[in-house]
This record gives structure tokens, C-alpha cells and sequence, in this order.
């Protein structure tokens, strides 16, 4: 069957969704971390905190199409917000995963199993939007907001210093700040900084974002590749989900500072994350015009954050279609082709499986939270805005932008 760009767009924004929606964990309502079981956890009981952040973004796309109804989202909503107050926290920020019936934390690795900040930025971007979006006058909807400010209000950015200029990505309550992972750029943080330089309890200062995010070796780039001059991040680009994740809320339109254009970044990224696809240096199946896309996702060899530095001929749909706001033709052409002619092998349930390798005849079985989301997001972005515009409507977002020296 045969559809218009806007029909194809509606369908896969429907069908994607379903991972929110229907796949959702019974208890909690929070988005389960993938759709397929592997060792070490039970991927029926595991939540994840920023892929639950992703998809109530997802979900309020979804209203705004007419595919979810307000009414049954709002409930849904509810009760993630009202699991999450008695969920495992740490100075109000939460674990990467839960058990999405008890909300204890399950580690992600020995000694990640304590407060993960960004996870946690992730998750309250969407909580912002929501709180946003439901806007009305009624007791209920008010609750709903004051519930999320609770949340919001609880999270210390500040604990997150560690004492210096920087934010620390983990802490442990038995480890302390054994990982020592300083959140220093160019990757998917910017929202990290951005919300802990908003937090109305627990700011962060200016200093912290310019000392810490912008001061490390890999910030900066001014390099040009295939032709396309990159101001920001690492040789090459890096993933693709740099120009997603913060940027789902984060309005990136006429978006700057004393560093970048993000606009131009973004856009900069994809392109030449594309170039590197068409020229296609190793000759992996595949690639093309219609067929780009590198970003972290499983592959057949594991997950991994593939990018055209590390590329391994996986081609994540997610890469191409979340990048639909900064390349619309080059991306509807990869979604074409995507769902027309290997639809029979990558479509399903929840839309479009995480990955594929064409030179290894190897197909993904699995669906990952933190990739699904930001389809539906960043294509309703590129066809209404509405993300962009609810997180941008937060007062305390503006005025950490203005505080950080953005001009938007």
C-alpha cells in the first residue's frame, strides 16, 4: 500500500507508540527498558527512568494526534508521577532502571546502582512537558502539576557537583563517587546542564556549565568532513542520539551561545553522518541514500554506540527518523525505504525493530525505549513543534537559558 508523507508519518507515530502504551509496565506505568529478554535482568520487570521521560513525550504526541485520548493519558501520567514518589531515589535523583513494581533500583553495572542525573534530567524533561500540556484549571489536572513540581523541586543538582565546577554523572549510596564520571560535552547532556541551571531548589551556577560542559578536550571541533564544517563534539560526529536526546525538549531553532548555533550543529551532524553512510568506506550492505543512520543501538555483535568511527554496518531506523526536524527530505526518503521496501523485515508491533545489519543478514528481535520515543518526539517536533514548545514554555527552562547566555 502506497501512503502520502503525512499517512506514513501518522502511521509509524501510532505504531511506535504502542511501546508506550501497550507495553508499558502493568504497575507502574513506566516504559520498559527493551521488548526482548537478555541475560543478567528481567526485561519484564525493568523500567527504565529516561526512556519513561522519553515516552510521556511520545504519549503527549500522541494525544495532539488524536491517537491516545487526553483523558486516558492523563491517568497514565498520574500514576507514573504518583509511583515515582515512592520509587528509590537519592537526593531526589533516581536510578537508571527500577523494578517497575516495587520501584527499588537495579543497578546497571557494580557500581551504577545509585542516582543517575541524567536519567534523571531525561525523566523530568518529560515530566516538565507534561506538566505543561495539562494545563487546565480543574483540581485534578492542578494535583497533577503540583505533584510533578514535588519531583522537580526534590532533585539536587547541586549534591551532583560533587563540591567543584562540574556535575558528576553517578553516585552510590555504596559507593560513593567511586565512578567518577564527570557529564562534560560534546555528547547528550546539554539537557543535564540545562535543567540543573533551571532547578527553582537546587541551581546549579553558570560557572558549573561553562567550566564543566564546555571545558573538555572533545567540546569544540571547527573541522569540516565530507565537506560539512561541524562546530561541535567529537571527530566525525559521534552517534547520532547527541543530536536527539537533549534536544526533544530543547528547541534547537535559532538556539545559541557562546559556543554554537544548535541548529547548525544538529543539522551539521546528521549530514554528515549521512555523507559517511553514502560514501560507505567499508562496503557494508546496505548503505545509501535511502540508508543511513548510525547511532547507539543493539547490533549483532552487542549494543553499541555506532557512529562513523565505529561502524560496524548496523543501521539503527531511529537515527535517520528522530533527524527528521534537521534533513525532512533525506529522512523521509530513509523512512520510504525503510517501511516500503524492507518493511516484511524490520516492522512490527511497535514499529520499527532497533536495528539491523544487512551485511550479516541480521535483524534486531528487540525494541528499546530510548530509541522508539524519539521518533514519535522529534517527528511531531518537525511536523507541529509541540514539544519543543511545551518544554520551552517552562519559566525556569527561560530563565536558565537567559542565566547560561542562550539567546533562542
Amino acid at each position: 500500500m502506497s501512503f502520502s508523507d503525512q499517512a506514513l508519518l501518522d502511521l509509524v507515530q501510532r505504531q511506535t507508540l504502542a511501546y508506550f502504551w501497550d507495553f508499558a509496565h502493568p504497575t507502574s506505568g513506566m516504559a520498559r527498558e527493551r521488548s526482548n529478554a537478555v541475560p543478567g535482568y528481567n526485561y519484564l520487570e525493568t523500567v527504565t527512568t529516561g526512556g519513561t521521560g522519553f515516552g510521556i513525550m511520545a504519549m503527549l504526541a500522541g494525544v495532539s494526534r488524536g491517537f491516545l485520548g487526553r483523558a486516558s493519558v492523563f491517568a497514565h501520567v498520574r500514576r507514573v508521577v504518583a509511583f515515582l514518589h515512592q520509587a528509590e531515589s537519592y537526593h531526589g535523583v533516581f536510578p537508571h532502571f527500577m523494578a517497575g513494581t516495587t520501584g527499588a533500583a537495579i543497578a546497571f553495572s557494580q557500581k551504577d546502582d545509585g542516582g543517575d542525573l541524567v536519567e534523571t534530567s531525561f525523566l523530568m524533561m518529560g515530566l516538565l512537558c507534561a506538566r505543561q500540556f495539562f494545563s487546565g484549571s480543574d483540581a485534578a489536572e492542578a494535583d497533577l502539576r503540583n505533584s510533578i513540581d514535588r519531583l522537580w523541586h526534590a532533585v539536587d543538582w547541586k549534591w551532583h557537583t560533587n563540591g567543584r565546577e562540574a556535575l558528576y554523572w553517578h553516585w552510590s549510596p555504596r559507593y560513593g563517587w567511586d565512578m567518577d564520571h564527570v557529564i562534560t560535552g560534546w555528547n547528550e547532556c546539554l539537557i543535564t546542564y540545562v535543567l540543573a541551571a533551571s532547578s527553582p531548589t537546587h541551581a546549579i551556577s553558570s560557572v558549573v556549565y561553562h567550566r564543566g560542559w564546555a571545558s573538555s578536550d572533545t567540546f569544540s571541533n571547527g573541522h569540516s568532513y565530507h565537506g560539512i564544517t561541524l562546530p561541535l563534539g567529537p571527530s566525525h560526529g559521534g552517534p547520532l542520539f547527541f543530536s536527539h536526546f537533549s534536544f526533544l525538549g530543547l528547541d534547537p531553532r535559532r538556539l545559541s551561545d557562546r559556543y554554537a548555533n544548535y541548529w547548525q550543529q544538529n543539522r551539521a551532524h546528521t549530514l554528515i553522518n549521512r555523507a559517511h553512510c553514502i560514501e560507505n568506506p567499508s562496503g557494508f550492505a546496505g548503505y545509501g541514500a535511502e540508508c543511513w543512520g548510525l547511532t547507539a543501538s543493539d547490533g549483532d555483535a552487542g549494543y553499541g554506540a555506532f557512529c562513523p568511527r565505529h561502524d560496524r554496518g548496523v543501521i539503527a531506523p531511529t537515527a535517520a527518523l528522530s533527524a527528521m526536524p534537521y534533513t525532512p527530505e533525506e529522512s523521509m526518503r530513509v523512512l520510504r525505504h525503510l517501511y516500503e521496501n524492507l518493511g516484511d523485515l524490520i516492522w512490527g508491533r511497535y514499529g520499527f525493530i532497533d536495528a539491523f545489519n544487512m551485511s550479516r543478514n541480521w535483524f534486531a528481535d528487540s525494541n528499546l525505549a530510548i530509541n522508539q520515543a524519539p521518533i514519535v518526539v522529534m517527528v511531531e517536533n518537525y511536523r507541529s513543534g509541540l514539544l519543543w514548545d511545551l518544554f520551552m514554555s517552562c519559566s525556569e527552562v527561560r530563565s536558565a537559558l537567559h542565566e547560561l547566555a542562550f539567546s533562542s
